[in-house]
């Protein structure tokens, strides 16, 4: 028997909703453009939340509970009263002078103050998915250290400063990443040049709470006032490299067969799961993808997990 529970937290807004969208017009003064932080891929709701659970049902059964953070909203299909699930909005847990929020990044600081949120959790995104049948054991080690997932670069630290003395200006994501990363340098001595797999990542409730209130609360603070994200942000990225400074995780680089992130605009999605069959994948959603690509989504993940799962109406 696995010695400690493990919950699992969503973000999830469904950026088709009028309210949600005049919320944000009348926030941020500007409405969905073609911008890395503000394209309509950021916020478009495909039902990918739907079907995730899906996969959390057919693959990970022992998660105790699950939390869907979101805005005042909630999805239509969604059971009502159901024990192991909780909506939780971004009022039970953002401070008041950081809503209304859009920026995930900012959201995600403060996912430890979820009521009843177990010390040893998963975040996932809502287009993120368990493609495997997976034990507690592939994201804890049994004495309650977070496996922490990266992609190796062939340049280590030198791939992205390379990049940039060759005139090319990093994304707005890898840049706040990198800048994570130089930070942690800064206080341990230890640059990790892995970056994020962009998939479900491992943490512990205390150590998570320590980062927010403690070790980058500086940097905390300072993007407490991005409504949408921005550069200089902090990314939670941070926190792991944190703990993997202090010997309080385990590092383990991954590939393709382990966690793939899947580009909704330039990949067929059924032969790359095909051909890698990863253990967790992402449908990623950007600036870059059309509304034609888009529609290839919810019939693939119908045909991929057709069991409707427990939580569902």
């Amino acid at each position: 028997m696995w010695p400690f529970e493990i919950d699992l937290v969503y973000l999830w807004v469904d950026g088709s909703d009028p309210v949600w969208l005049e919320k944000k017009q009348r926030a941020t003064g500007i409405s969905l453009d073609d911008s890395e932080e503000n394209n309509k891929g950021r916020y478009f709701n495909n039902d990918e939340l739907k079907y995730s659970l899906r996969s959390v049902e057919e693959n990970v059964p022992w998660i105790r509970k699950i939390f869907i953070v979101t805005d005042n909203q909630r999805p239509d299909w969604l059971l009502p009263d159901h024990p192991g699930i909780e909506v939780i909005d971004h009022s039970d847990i953002l401070p008041p002078e950081a809503l209304p929020c859009f920026n995930s990044s900012v959201i995600e600081y403060f996912l430890y103050k979820i009521p009843g949120l177990s010390e040893h959790f998963l975040f996932a995104n809502d287009d993120m998915f368990f493609n495997n049948p997976l034990s507690q054991g592939y994201f804890f080690t049994e004495g309650g250290k977070p496996i922490v997932r990266l992609k190796k670069k062939f340049f280590g630290r030198w791939h992205y400063s390379l990049k940039t003395l060759m005139g090319k200006k990093l994304g707005q994501y890898m840049s706040i990443v990198q800048g994570g990363a130089r930070l942690v340098e800064e206080k341990s001595g230890v640059f990790y040049s892995g970056i994020p797999h962009h998939n479900v990542d491992s943490y512990v409730k205390t150590d998570f709470k320590e980062a927010v209130e403690r070790v980058f609360s500086s940097q905390v603070k300072a993007s407490l006032s991005s409504t949408t994200r921005k550069y200089g942000d902090l990314h939670r990225s941070a926190f792991s490299y944190h703990v993997l400074a202090n010997n309080k995780a385990c590092m383990k680089f991954v590939r393709r067969k382990e966690s793939s992130r899947i580009l909704v605009h330039r990949h067929d999605f059924e032969k790359y799961l095909e051909k890698y069959k990863p253990d967790l994948f992402c449908l990623n959603d950007s600036q870059k993808v059309k509304d034609m690509d888009r529609e290839k989504i919810k019939p693939f993940l119908t045909h991929l997990f057709p069991k409707k799962s427990r939580f569902e109406k």
